[in-house]
């Protein structure tokens, strides 16, 4: 996976293999082994490549949009998450997937806000995030 994650990353990103090999100080020749599979960077490197698309190193390493999770879609930027498809209820209810609601700490019982915009699409804001965003507003000065 890392070598694919690598070259999709490199060509969204517009960027030759010198480019890139310029950026994270190594020779083209060993960016190439990297995407060809012979060889792979060290962890120092990976981090690098990391930081230059702005993904996580797992991300680069492990993301696979083969899966039916990611719906066939790219390695998202660091902090965006793609969790995959959920079906409505008859009554409108959603279920959020796991991964999802581990990683935004979200237990049975709390409380969410449901934001929309027509143009963009849905938002849920846990209540405790809502609050201390008020809480901070308040306390800004105008």
């Amino acid at each position: 996976m890392f070598k694919d994650n690598l070259i999709e990353l490199r060509k969204y990103h517009d960027l030759s293999q010198e480019e890139l090999a310029d950026k994270i100080g190594v020779s083209r020749q060993t960016l190439s082994k990297y995407e060809t599979g012979e060889s792979l960077p060290d962890i120092e490197k990976c981090k690098l490549i990391a930081d230059v698309f702005g993904v996580t190193i797992d991300d680069l390493l492990n993301y696979d949009k083969k899966s039916g999770e990611n719906l066939g879609l790219g390695v998202p930027p660091k902090g965006k998450h793609i969790f995959g498809m959920v079906k409505v209820g008859d009554k409108g209810q959603i279920v959020l997937p796991a991964k999802a609601r581990k990683i935004f700490d979200i237990n049975p019982g709390d409380n969410v806000l449901i934001l929309g915009d027509e143009g963009q699409g849905l938002a849920i804001i846990k209540e405790k995030g809502l609050l201390d965003l008020l809480r901070n507003a308040k306390n800004m000065p105008l």
